[in-house]
This record gives C-alpha cells, sequence and structure tokens, in this order.
C-alpha cells in the first residue's frame, strides 16, 4: 500500500479522537443554555470522525474483530 495513503490514514484515525471531543462543545454550549434540542453539528462532527477509526481497522490494523467494532461504532451514530 502507498506509505502516504497509510500516513494519511493514520494521521486523520489519530486526529479523530480530538476533533470529536471539540465536537462536544456546541451540544454542552446548547444544553447549558437550555436549548430542548442538541447541536446537529455536533452529530455530523461524530459520524465523520467515526468513519476514520474504522477506516484505519480496515487498511491499516487489518483485524476482523476491531473493524467490526468500528465499523458497528461508526454506523450506529
Amino acid at each position: 500500500m502507498d506509505n502516504s495513503f497509510i500516513y494519511i490514514i493514520s494521521f486523520l484515525y489519530a486526529a479523530s479522537g480530538i476533533v470529536s471531543t471539540i465536537g462536544y462543545f456546541p451540544t454542552i454550549k446548547d444544553l447549558f443554555n437550555g436549548k430542548k434540542s442538541a447541536n446537529v453539528s455536533s452529530y455530523v462532527i461524530w459520524t465523520v470522525t467515526g468513519f476514520f477509526p474504522f477506516i484505519y481497522a480496515i487498511f491499516i490494523i487489518k483485524d476482523l474483530l476491531l473493524e467490526i467494532v468500528t465499523g458497528l461504532a461508526f454506523f450506529h451514530v
């Protein structure tokens, strides 16, 4: 596999946890201000960042159990 592809997927995987955590802030702000509905941008961020661990498991780790777990985590959002 191309090294740049592996580097990009590895970087996105590492960054996904940080970006996902930042994605909580709009929802926390809405809840703090008493809004009843959650912030849609948070769900978009969580969905997108859930994709990268799934792709990392498929192309880098290549472990079926990890692929299943990360796939379920991605598709359940």
